[in-house]
């Protein structure tokens, strides 16, 4: 049970970092043109699998999928209301990928956890 906290605390971990990462002023530029949208899509797909990995019934995983694609939503208007970052609808449609790519690696890896 100690190994499942572990993962568990880890996962929160991430979604404390996505978090951060969506209100701080100047968040990491990877260089590349559109690279936010792919840091958005790459960073909810690993949270999603890793909660994937976690629960592994349907209703969690929807439970899962449809908190951190609303978690999405949430940050784009926390931002626009912040005044130093922006508000964009393209963030919340990577968001909303990486959430469902994240889940259909989780239906097609083996679980990791047991």
């Amino acid at each position: 049970m100690k190994l499942r906290a572990l993962w568990l605390a880890i996962g929160w971990g991430l979604v404390a970092t996505i978090v951060w990462l969506s209100v701080t002023p100047r968040p990491p530029d990877i260089g590349i043109e559109h690279g936010d949208k792919l840091g958005h899509f790459a960073a909810y797909g690993a949270v999603m699998f890793w909660f994937c990995q976690l629960y592994p019934r349907l209703p969690g995983r929807v439970a899962y999928a449809a908190g951190f694609i609303a978690m999405g939503v949430a940050l784009e208007f926390v931002q626009r209301s912040l005044g130093y970052r922006t508000f964009e609808v393209l963030d919340m449609v990577a968001d909303a990928v990486g959430v469902l790519l994240g889940w259909m690696v989780a239906l097609a890896a083996p679980p990791l956890l047991k």
